[in-house]
């Protein structure tokens, strides 16, 4: 039998930092952010008993085992564990995007993904809040990665949300905007790609010390109050939304560039100042920083100019995502 699944990559807008328990189980966190058109796609193929091995996967590098706990990638290997699976399988993971490094939540992405196959697998039809939930189990509990929980609600959900959390409580608030404005949203949007991947652990790791020791408090109360502001502005679509919603992300780039020192370099900011005298509204970098892609948003006419202006560097138009993780084939016999 076949099992294949598509899960969403996603950009955040406003709130990163404050989806971490370290901050919000002693204050109010709050994140919203969308899932984009670019996916990380999973097969499960039965082997047939032929085969000189049990597993076989297939990504950035090929794995053959016979047994569970000899498979190297550390989400396949424990999820398998986790649900006690013993049956032969031929996995094959691609992705629109680079994997590693990019800074859109590919990681937690490929944790919702796996697990939405999984449960296919065992024919079980899990929620979306249930799958965020076991993939933030998956990631924080059992693989004790330092990440946030907000990748793995807009993996599983899709759409544009806005996430509350406080202590163990979250809120899910979808973002009602008219057609006519995700349709201007989408035009305008655009990642640009810094040249740059880097694992955002040794940053994170840096961020969250910090933040325990609530030496960012003031900068990540700020990240939070635009969280409102975005909804708003998002919601009531007024006249030069694009324009403030633009300022509002470079304002947040440069607080977000105090939060560590890891989170930018002079290559990334040379490259943020290019963006915007190309014409862009704003930008700021995707995820804990230091590589990855920048979110832009800029007159949709001016997109060539930008590409021109940054070759070789990747420009890739962006539009959001409204299906969150799916089960997109499943072969019954």
């Amino acid at each position: 039998m076949l099992t294949v699944t598509r899960t969403p990559l996603r950009v955040s807008l406003f709130g990163g930092g404050t989806d971490y328990p370290e901050y919000f189980e002693r204050a109010p966190g709050a994140v919203i952010g969308m899932a984009i058109d670019k996916y990380i796609i999973i097969a499960a193929l039965d082997l047939i008993g032929c085969q000189e091995y049990n597993y076989r996967l297939s990504y950035s590098r090929l794995e053959h085992c016979n047994e569970v706990g000899q498979i190297e990638h550390p989400v396949v290997r424990e999820v398998l564990k986790h649900f006690d699976i013993d049956r032969r399988l031929d996995i094959s993971i691609i992705s629109d995007l680079p994997a590693a490094g990019s800074g859109l939540g590919s990681s937690s992405a490929f944790t919702v993904g796996f697990l939405r196959t999984v449960y296919a697998l065992r024919d079980q039809k899990p929620t979306k809040i249930e799958l965020s939930k076991k993939a933030i189990e998956v990631e924080r509990e059992i693989l004790r990665e330092n990440v946030g929980v907000q990748d793995q609600l807009h993996a599983a959900f899709g759409g544009i949300n806005r996430f509350d959390f406080s202590g163990s409580a979250i809120r899910i608030s979808p973002v009602q905007m008219s057609s006519a404005a995700v349709q201007q949203l989408n035009a305008s949007m655009v990642l640009v790609h810094t040249g740059i991947a880097r694992r955002a652990t040794t940053t994170v790791a840096n961020q969250i010390a910090v933040t325990r020791a609530r030496a960012i408090d003031k900068e990540l109360s700020e990240l939070y109050r635009l969280v409102e502001e975005c909804v708003t502005l998002l919601e009531e679509g007024s006249a030069g939304w694009i324009a403030q919603l633009g300022e509002m992300l470079s304002a947040s780039w440069r607080i977000k560039r105090t939060l560590s020192r890891d989170v930018s370099n002079a290559v990334l900011d040379e490259l943020f100042e290019t963006i915007i005298a190309s014409g862009a509204y704003g930008a700021k970098l995707c995820g804990a920083g230091g590589g990855g892609f920048f979110l832009a948003l800029m007159p949709p006419e001016r997109i060539p100019a930008l590409a021109k202006r940054v070759a070789p560097l990747s420009v890739i138009p962006i539009a959001v995502d409204v299906d969150g993780s799916t089960l997109i084939y499943r072969q019954t016999r």
